[in-house]
């Protein structure tokens, strides 16, 4: 049987007036799952479903706070109709993730009425979407359908990324040419080989890293200027890029004296550990292209997914390949525009960014809402 509560965060150091956190359990199939909506003054929460094996759960619920405050700030700066949520499921997706395990957490998305919309994250899959999606229609990430945008979100948020590392060069090179940059790419899963895969094909020296030996032969195979390096020395190398692609925390106070990077421009999740790091970055002449700005591409595709399964279009336009394109590419001056005030104003790139999201969530909240979908 599902059963829900509330949970008092108000006291983790990660909370940021977020407007509910919930605990989900089915003891029958074995879920235990976070939910935490941050803001949805521009919109329904939408953000991943995580399934992890984490050691305390105070650590699933830091997650989930840091994951939904970081999906409110990279829907505003995307330009999309949504506020920020994060579901986190306690379990090893392994040996512990079940079609029914997921269909509960499907009724537990359900429950909230379309407060909070799920989509694929660490740990859950395309199929896991289509078990949630026979208990609610709050989810995104679905086959592809006739006429319905979207698909694999990867490839858009590697897309993404792409943009706003180029953005990056401009900034610190005066160039946006990738021709004989050094670009050290951490983790290998689909966003970071398909983000190799545009740096090769645009004259881009690489230097990867992963701890699947299997995909790293691939990529060696495959990309014609690229060397591989352990993951534990890989912040280490001289370059001009260091493109974060896997966990989120790995620019810390361990790592950041060895980085020798100029521009940090990844797809990681909460690529620094504190604040703190941000400044050290910044003092350093050290360009940090925020990452819930240029990790959108994600989430923008699955929100086009979204409003095409539920025959919603909150835009001036029509929902076509091209316009998500055009959406998407829009991550490279939404990034410039970050990195010149940063210049301007000599203050790191992650507080400016998060300034000009809370400008529109926080001002200008509700402009863009959206219905929810249909049940």
């Amino acid at each position: 049987m599902l059963t829900q509560k509330t949970l008092d965060v108000s006291e983790y150091e990660d909370f940021s007036s977020h407007e509910r956190v919930l605990c989900f359990e089915d003891e029958s199939v074995g879920l235990k799952a976070i939910i935490a909506i941050h803001n949805t003054n521009l919109g329904s929460s939408f953000g991943g479903c995580r399934v992890y094996n984490y050691e305390r759960f105070d650590d699933a619920v830091t997650d989930a706070l840091r994951l939904s405050k970081g999906m409110t700030y990279k829907s505003a700066l995307a330009g999309l109709p949504f506020g920020g949520g994060k579901a986190v499921i306690l379990a090893d997706p392994r040996t512990q993730k079940t079609a029914d395990t997921m269909r509960a957490f499907g009724e537990a998305v359900e429950t909230l009425s379309g407060a909070y919309i799920t989509a694929e994250d660490v740990g859950s899959t395309d199929e896991d979407m289509i078990t949630i999606s026979k208990a609610t229609s709050y989810v995104s990430g679905l086959p592809k359908k006739e006429g319905v945008l979207g698909g694999n979100p990867s490839p858009y948020t590697a897309e993404g990324v792409f943009y706003g590392m180029r953005a990056g060069l401009k900034t610190v090179f005066g160039a946006d040419t990738f021709d004989g940059v050094h670009v050290v790419v951490k983790g290998l899963g689909s966003v970071g080989y398909d983000l190799c895969r545009a740096l090769d094909k645009a004259g881009a020296k690489l230097t990867v890293t992963d701890i699947n030996q299997v995909v790293l032969e691939k990529a060696q195979r495959e990309f014609k200027n690229i060397t591989l390096v352990d993951p534990t020395s890989a912040h280490e190398v001289a370059c001009d890029v260091l493109a974060p692609c896997a966990l989120g925390g790995s620019i810390n106070v361990r790592t950041l004296p060895d980085i020798k990077a100029k521009l940090i421009a990844g797809a990681a999740n909460n690529q620094l550990q504190n604040k703190l790091i941000e400044q050290k970055l910044h003092e350093r002449n050290i360009v940090y292209a925020p990452d819930y700005v240029v990790n959108a591409g994600g989430i923008i595709a699955v929100g086009y997914e979204y409003f095409g399964y539920n025959d919603i279009n909150p835009f001036p336009y029509s929902l076509t390949e091209n316009t998500l394109e055009a959406h998407i590419s829009r991550i490279g001056s939404t990034t410039q525009s970050i990195l010149d005030r940063s210049v301007e104003d000599n203050h790191p790139t992650g507080a400016i960014a998060d300034q000009m999201a809370e400008d529109l969530f926080l001002r200008y909240g509700g402009v863009l809402r959206v219905a929810s979908g249909k049940s």
